[in-house]
This record gives structure tokens, C-alpha cells and sequence, in this order.
């Protein structure tokens, strides 16, 4: 949740960001409000490394990061927030001190355990921005059902082999569809990195665009809510679909 004790940035922080700060859409009063935001980061591996990377380096002010893994050699080759001094570490502790060396100016906290439906709703509820950096169905119906129940934004992305997908679904928007407007059901058909396989760069565009929808979420700038966007990295083709709310699903629908 926003925290409104910072009124200010101070003139490190003035430095770091000067870039970002001169971009009009962003402005001083910009830069204060990341300052000021909490995002919520579920997993750390492929996804939620950029993601985690570009939101610590972009100055949003306190990251909550969530994973139950440790990290493994099979990794690196893909989640480039951990180092091989790292392997055998629970994620979000190799995660934090990482990120922590990128940049002090931010808090950092970490869980690394699974948690029940109510402690994921309640740690929901305190973000300004949820980023869905998961790789199962499971994960994703319940980041989604929270995100609903809370109104709060929910930035979902996912990769496989040369593939990626991103949306976001705000739900501080009342027509704003859900994740389950576009997956209804688990047809218990879903792929996975180790089975199928990953190109690197892959989930770090994905990541990349994810760590975007987030910064423009918190100051309030248009997202990709009501669209997916889909990526091809073979091709590089991207397109970008129109998604309408569903008024017979299961979660956010009227029906």
C-alpha cells in the first residue's frame, strides 16, 4: 500500500532517476508516487527476475517478493536475478540481496513459503500492483480470484519455448475482464520450461513489458487491461487482441 510517510526525494534519488524524471508522463510527482508504491512480486524465477530487476531499479519503493523454491543450476540459465553463489538458497533471500546491491534506496521483504487463499488475499491487499510471475494454473486462478476480491491491478505474464503472453487486469476498473475470462477452466493441459523448454531472452521480454505494465499501473497510464498481447520471438511478430469481459465467467461475471 502507499506509503504516504515519504513526502519527498532526496538528492541521491534525484540522481539515480534523473532519466526517468524527464520523461513528461512521469515528472518529479511521478517518481515520488513509485517511491511511495508497493508491488507484490508471485515468483522469482524467469518472469519475476526482470520484473523484480526493473522495478527495483526504477525506484518503486518496497517489493514483497514470493516464492517457495530454492535456486538450482538449471536456472541461470533463464533467471537472471540469481548468481551461482546462489545456488541452493531459497529464491527471495538470493532475490533481495541481489536486488538490495542494485539498489538501497528501496524495502525489500520476502515470504518463502506456500501461503493459504487468506494470506494471499490479505498481502493482496496491501500492494498497489500485483505482478503474476507464476508458471501453473493454480497460482494464477487464486493471484486472480485475490486481485478481484481486493481491486487491485494484476499484471500476468507467461512464456514458453520461443512464446510469450501479457495482460493486465484492473480490477480498480469495473469493466475490466479477469484471467479466467480468458482461461475459464484448468484443463490440466498446461506446459512447463522443463518439459517443453525456454529460450533465455524470452521471459526477459515478457518480464521486461510486465515491469512496464506495472510502472504505468501505479501512476495511473494506460495498460494493455481489455487487450493480451501475444509474442512470437522466432518471427518476432507481436499482436495485440482485444479482451472482453465475459459476462458468464465464473469470477467476474454478472450471469
Amino acid at each position: 500500500m502507499t506509503d504516504t510517510t515519504k513526502t519527498e526525494l532526496n538528492d541521491a534519488e534525484l540522481s539515480r532517476y534523473s532519466r526517468q524524471i524527464l520523461l513528461p508522463e512521469i515528472d518529479y510527482t511521478g517518481q515520488l508516487k513509485l517511491a511511495q508504491s508497493h508491488a507484490v512480486i508471485f515468483g522469482l524465477g524467469g518472469l519475476g527476475s526482470p520484473v523484480s530487476l526493473y522495478l527495483a531499479a526504477a525506484g518503486v519503493g518496497h517489493l514483497t517478493l514470493v516464492d517457495f523454491d530454492d535456486v538450482d543450476d538449471s536456472n541461470l540459465q533463464r533467471q537472471i536475478v540469481h548468481r551461482e553463489a546462489n545456488i541452493g538458497q531459497a529464491k527471495v533471500a538470493s532475490a533481495q540481496s541481489n536486488l538490495k546491491a542494485l539498489n538501497h534506496h528501496i524495502k525489500i521483504d520476502t515470504l518463502s513459503r506456500k501461503l493459504k487463499a487468506s494470506d494471499v488475499l490479505e498481502l493482496i491487499q496491501t500492494a498497489d500492483v500485483v505482478l503474476d510471475c507464476t508458471d501453473n494454473f493454480d497460482a494464477r486462478f487464486a493471484l486472480n480470484q485475490a486481485c478481484f476480491k481486493a481491486k487491485k491491478p494484476l499484471v500476468s505474464g507467461a512464456a514458453i519455448r520461443w512464446e510469450g503472453q501479457l495482460s493486465t487486469y484492473d480490477f480498480r476498473q469495473e469493466n475490466s475482464p479477469c484471467y479466467q475470462c480468458l482461461y475459464p477452466e484448468n484443463n490440466g493441459q498446461e506446459l512447463t520450461c522443463s518439459q517443453s523448454g525456454i529460450l533465455s531472452p524470452v521471459v526477459g521480454m515478457v518480464g521486461s513489458m510486465q515491469a512496464i505494465e506495472a510502472v504505468k499501473a501505479l501512476l495511473d497510464l494506460p495498460t494493455l487491461t481489455g487487450k493480451l498481447m501475444i509474442m512470437d520471438a522466432y518471427t518476432m511478430m507481436i499482436r495485440t487482441l482485444n479482451l472482453k469481459k465475459d459476462p458468464a465467467c465464473k469470477q467476474c461475471g454478472k450471469l
